[in-house]
């Protein structure tokens, strides 16, 4: 943990300069450590903390009540919130719901400081986004430990915000799936585009073939000794691909470690469009031709691909006797051999 340098005015003074929004803002608080805004109406527990967490490393900032700590959020972006639920005016439980219902601060941790101990309260407190509560008197040890439980799953769960965001913006979409019942933790936008178009469905379930495939090669992922082949769904000269790249949750109590765990699957799709163009220039072909060499090379017979063209059988012979003569060949084998050598050559990272 970074030590961050100390304020030169008691941290009880809300209206200090060394306290001030314009001095700590996001840039000026990450270069001197992890931030934490304290809000409370009593001077001796704004105290009592800001000694503590200023002696761990935290930079600290204050706020005496609702409106202050809604300000001081919305601009300095702490890492964890430290929030009294019992304040005059605009009480915890209000500055919680609101400070959720901000998008630049929804992420941001908030821990519950109360006096209150009755079920209701603490009810309350998590109902109103908090993440967890410690009880008054205030023991400073107890905030830490349950700060840096709140701020490490919170930098978690942005790091995996910001990852699928970047995946969907480079043409890759990524699900998460537990591998145990098949439910979807989460999809990214695209990737729920895609189950739809390729499996008709963008539940609240993986697709079978995509759960069959996950709890084939959990072993092997488990073990990380060798990456699980990818799973390909097409359609049409579209693909889809399946990579399992990570598990990002622990396998719950009772459930079979062999089959459990949240994982992170990588979508990607490509289209052969433009291999089946390259063939057509290449070998002089007519689109409809370069089609049904295509097929041919995927190991589709003749009936296979009429039904994939909206052509009869006959058609799709005729197209490929017409093949065979250009490409100076008399057997699909051949055929398929020719065709896969160019466009190794023309597209060297196509895969069959």
């Amino acid at each position: 943990m970074n030590a961050g340098v100390k304020n030169e005015a008691p941290p009880f003074n809300a209206n200090s300069s060394a306290h001030s929004n314009a001095q700590y803002g996001p840039q000026f608080a990450r270069q001197r450590g992890e931030l934490v805004l304290i809000v409370d109406d009593v001077p001796d527990n704004l105290s009592l903390l800001h000694d503590a967490l200023d002696e761990s490393g935290y930079t600290v900032l204050v706020a005496t009540n609702g409106e202050a700590a809604l300000k001081r959020a919305t601009q300095a972006l702490p890492d964890i919130v430290l929030l009294d639920a019992m304040m005059p005016g605009l009480d915890g439980f209000e500055v919680a719901r609101r400070l959720k219902a901000n998008a630049a601060t929804a992420h941001i941790p908030i821990v519950f400081m109360t006096g209150l101990t009755e079920t209701e309260h603490l009810v309350a407190a998590l109902d109103a986004g908090g993440v967890d509560y410690v009880t008054k008197p205030i023991r400073p040890k107890e905030v830490l430990a349950r700060m840096q439980v709140h701020m490490r799953s919170a930098r978690q769960a942005q790091g995996a915000v910001q990852t699928r965001r970047a995946l969907d913006a480079f043409g890759y979409a990524s699900i998460t799936v537990r591998a145990s019942d098949g439910r979807l933790m989460w999809q990214t936008p695209l990737a729920r585009e895609l189950l739809l178009t390729y499996f008709g469905s963008a539940g609240s379930r993986a697709p079978e073939p995509v759960l069959a495939w996950l709890q084939r090669h959990l072993p092997a992922a488990r073990d990380q000794q060798l990456e699980p082949p990818r799973l390909y769904v097409e359609q049409g000269a579209r693909r889809l691909s399946f990579s399992l790249h990570q598990q990002i949750g622990n396998e719950a109590e009772g459930e079979n470690p062999e089959e459990a765990g949240d994982w992170l699957i990588v979508m990607r799709e490509v289209s052969d469009a433009a291999i089946i163009e390259s063939m057509g220039l290449n070998f002089r072909l007519t689109a409809r031709e370069a089609e049904v060499l295509y097929w041919v090379i995927k190991g589709k017979i003749n009936r296979d691909i009429a039904d994939i063209l909206g052509a009869s059988p006959a058609t799709v012979k005729k197209h490929l006797e017409r093949v065979f003569a250009k490409l100076g060949v008399e057997t699909r084998t051949a055929a398929a051999a020719m065709a896969m050598g160019r466009i190794r050559q023309l597209h060297p990272q196509w895969e069959l």
